[in-house]
C-alpha cells in the first residue's frame, strides 16, 4: 500500500471489491478469470476497471483484493491501466473478512486523496458501461447517495430460511437444520421492490463516517453500502440500472472458466 506524503483532493474515486472467497465458484477467484477464450480477452477485474478509467473525473481507483494476491491482481489488469503515465492512479489494498470490512479498508486508504465522491463497485460486474458510471456520478452530486437498480420480473417471497439456488436450479438450504422444510414467510409485492446493482455512489466524507459507525456493530453485517448510508446518513436515491450490468456468481455465469495463471 502506497502512502502519500501530502494530502490531495480529487473529485471522484472508485472502490472495486475483488476480495471475496468465491465459495460459489468452487474457490476460483472469479475476478481473475478471463471473460472468454478469445485472444486478448480481458479478465473480469480488468474489464470492470477499464470502464472506470474511461471517466475523466475518476482519478483514483482502489481495488480490495485477497491477502497475498497483489501480483496476480496486478497481472489481471491491462498494462495500459497500470502504466505510470496513466491518468488514473490504481492501488491495491488487502480486503477484510467481509465485503463490508473490505470496503472500509479501501475507504480508509482514500483519506489521503480526500475525494468529493466515491463509487463502490463489485469487481464481479465486468459488463458495467461508462454511461451508467457517469449517470451515477451525476446523481451522487445531486442527491448525495445513489444506487442503480432494476425492477423485478419475478414475484419475490420472503422465506423462513435462506436457500442458495444456482442458475441450473440446483439448490442448497443455508441453515443449521438441513432437514427442516422451508416455507414462505411473506408474500411481497414486487411493484416497489428493485434489485440493487453497483456502482453505488456517495459523498465520500459521509460514507466513510457511516462505515466507521457500522464497524462498531460487531454482531450486525450490512448487506451493502446503501444500507449503511441509510442507517447512519439518510435517504438513498435510485436510478435505472442496466440488464447488462449483471454479476458473476456461479461458474455457469462465465464459460469457460479460465484462471489467469493457466
Amino acid at each position: 500500500m502506497i502512502i502519500l506524503s501530502e494530502l490531495s483532493s480529487v473529485k471522484c474515486a472508485a472502490v472495486i471489491c475483488a476480495a471475496g472467497s468465491s465459495m460459489r465458484m468452487a474457490g476460483v477467484n472469479k475476478e481473475f478469470c478471463k471473460l472468454d477464450d478469445s485472444e486478448g480477452s480481458p479478465t473480469v477485474l480488468g474489464a470492470a476497471v477499464s470502464a472506470f478509467c474511461e471517466i475523466p473525473s475518476v482519478e483514483v481507483i482502489v481495488i480490495a483484493i485477497p491477502p497475498n494476491s497483489e501480483e496476480t491482481a496486478h497481472a489481471a489488469l491491462s498494462p495500459v491501466l497500470t502504466d505510470s503515465s496513466s491518468k488514473t492512479k490504481i492501488f491495491f489494498v488487502e480486503g477484510g473478512k467481509t465485503r463490508q470490512a473490505s470496503v472500509f479498508n479501501a475507504l480508509s486508504f482514500l483519506t489521503q486523496y480526500n475525494p468529493c465522491y466515491v463509487l463502490i463497485h463489485d469487481g464481479a460486474r465486468p459488463w458495467i458501461k461508462p454511461r451508467l458510471i457517469s449517470d451515477i456520478i451525476e446523481a451522487a452530486e445531486k442527491y448525495g447517495a445513489v444506487i442503480p437498480a432494476l425492477a423485478l420480473s419475478d414475484t419475490p417471497k420472503e422465506c423462513t430460511a435462506s436457500i442458495i439456488i444456482s442458475r441450473t436450479g440446483e439448490g442448497e438450504k443455508n441453515s443449521d437444520n438441513k432437514d427442516e422444510p422451508v416455507f414462505i414467510k411473506t408474500h411481497l409485492k414486487r411493484a416497489n421492490i428493485v434489485a440493487a446493482q453497483t456502482p453505488q455512489g456517495f459523498k465520500y466524507p459521509e460514507i466513510l463516517h457511516a462505515h466507521e459507525k457500522a464497524a462498531e456493530f460487531d454482531n450486525e453485517e450490512f448487506t451493502d453500502d446503501a444500507e449503511i448510508w441509510g442507517r447512519f446518513c439518510g435517504k438513498v436515491a435510485v436510478i435505472p440500472g442496466s440488464p447488462e450490468n449483471r454479476k458473476i456468481t456461479f461458474p455457469q455465469d462465465i464459460k469457460p472458466i479460465r484462471v489467469l495463471s493457466d
